[in-house]
């Protein structure tokens, strides 16, 4: 990281294996990205199937993988946690590699929902098993950096779901896919067990090994068993810890359920800002934009722009969470996002009405909206709530507030194209906005920074007293 050095060569396992586990994430996208082509496909006169899905069989597609991902999120958590990090990622690819193969198997509109329902495999473990592997192999100093590789490698798969719905038919769109997805199974072999995986289960030999290859150092090195040793603590501090417990802890506690309001609308803020509908449909509503206007790109290649814009906003966010603090950038995003989609729905607003407005508004502020998504929104959520909770609340809250996420997400999708048919596509971006522009009120009044400082600092903040260090310190030893 110094001299215009990213990575350390000491540092190259770690970066390799957190590429390799995110690789799932890429699959993911690339499903998530299927969606946007094909429902223009799959509802026109040369629909693959002969004849067109409806909006209602189009909106259950896209909304399905969020509703059945809510209890997934705890699957996929018992599985890593009970039968290894690896196990889960090779559940995780098996599903992925079946989402392909039904789709290839047949058109039928249910078999087509049921394999967007195994999405929600793929989405769980993206955002549970992805990032928990990656923080137990990685070392303090890069943990942000490679964080961001799962979001780098999602937005690449649904960059590269757009281009190739642009360009290859139906078929060999499937077939490609599919034999991407196969390329997770010989990433499996490669992966080592994470080291705190490894210690849980008293194979502490093994956990070293793993680390001195992960940090490319010697056996006898000093620091290798230093690591150890603090697997070791922290397990033992949080092994009578029981999920009740916590819970009861968080929702009785006045500070810590201040604290888990803060992370719920610092995790639902991406959903507020309306990123999910507009990846799923963005050739849908770029197709109702580009009525009566001369754009000179088709709603698809509209969507492929949309999908190199969440790609450089991800490629950014590792830098920009780490060098500015949580509440301005949470703040600007939700702020700008909000005016975006106030504009965008002035633009649909006045197009109904048969007023002129320029044609390139809505693929401008469109990818302004995507681009606060991946450069913070996105990655925002889960960097706060690692901050403001503690080790062994942290997994809980995380899985609490994402399932009540891809609740929110499934209930827009559901009803996202039924809204903009019934009172028009303007309404639902003027929600979007109102959405957007409270929450950036929130941020100012209820939000502390988080950035470089200790939960007892953080939470004489929620408590109004900001110099009452020793209740705060009692308040972080309980937390620990």
């Amino acid at each position: 990281m110094k001299n215009g050095v990213l990575f350390k060569r000491s540092q190259i396992n770690q970066l390799l294996c957190a590429l390799a586990v995110s690789y799932p994430a890429f699959i993911y996208g690339l499903a998530i990205g299927w969606m946007s082509p094909m429902s223009l496909l799959l509802q026109s006169e040369d629909s693959p199937r002969g004849e067109l899905l409806s909006d209602s069989e189009i909106s259950l597609m896209a909304s399905l993988p969020y509703l059945v991902s809510i209890p997934l999120y705890y699957v996929v958590a018992y599985i890593g946690d009970n039968y290894g990090r690896k196990i889960a990622y090779l559940w995780i690819s098996a599903v992925g590699s079946i989402i392909w193969i039904l789709k290839l198997c047949s058109t039928n509109s249910w078999i087509l929902i049921l394999a967007r329902c195994l999405v929600s495999v793929s989405m769980a473990g993206s955002f549970v098993t992805c990032p928990v592997y990656i923080k137990e192999i990685s070392e303090n100093s890069i943990r942000g950096t490679l964080g961001c590789c799962t979001i780098i490698l999602f937005t690449m798969g649904g960059l590269f779901a757009f281009i190739i719905g642009d360009l290859l038919s139906y078929q060999v769109i499937l077939l490609l896919s599919l034999s991407m997805s196969l390329l997770s199974f010989p990433l499996f072999f490669f992966l080592p067990e994470t080291p705190s995986y490894l210690v849980q289960n008293s194979r502490v030999e093994d956990a070293q090994k793993v680390l001195c290859w992960l940090r490319r150092k010697n056996p006898a090195d000093r620091s290798i068993q230093e690591e150890i040793m603090l697997i070791q603590i922290e397990q033992k501090n949080d092994e009578a810890v029981i999920g009740k417990k916590i819970i009861k802890t968080i929702v009785s506690d006045k500070i810590l359920f201040k604290a888990f309001q803060i992370s719920l609308i610092a995790v639902l803020s991406r959903e507020f800002c309306g990123a999910v509908p507009v990846m799923n449909f963005a050739g849908t509503i770029f197709a109702q934009a580009s009525n009566s206007s001369k754009l000179m790109l088709n709603p698809n290649q509209q969507a492929m722009v949309l999908g190199v814009v969440q790609l450089v906003g991800s490629i950014v966010a590792s830098s920009i969470v780490e060098k500015s603090g949580r509440k301005l950038l949470l703040f600007t995003t939700s702020l700008i996002s909000g005016i975006s989609m106030f504009l965008l729905a002035t633009w649909f607003l006045l197009k109904n009405n048969d007023i002129v407005a320029p044609a390139w508004i809505p693929i401008l502020t469109l990818c302004i909206c995507i681009l606060c998504d991946a450069a913070g929104l996105l990655p925002l959520g889960v960097v706060i709530v690692g901050e403001i909770f503690s080790f062994k609340y942290r997994g809980i809250v995380l899985g609490i507030t994402l399932a009540i996420a891809s609740l929110l997400d499934f209930v827009q999708l559901m009803i996202f194209k039924h809204m903009s048919h019934l009172i028009g596509v303007e309404s639902s971006f003027y929600s979007f906005s109102i959405m957007c522009l409270l929450t950036s009120l929130y941020v100012i009044f209820c939000v502390p920074e988080t950035k470089e400082r200790h939960l007892d600092e953080i939470y004489n903040d929620l408590r109004g007293k900001r110099n009452d260090a020793i209740k705060g310190a009692d308040r972080e030893s309980n937390c620990k």
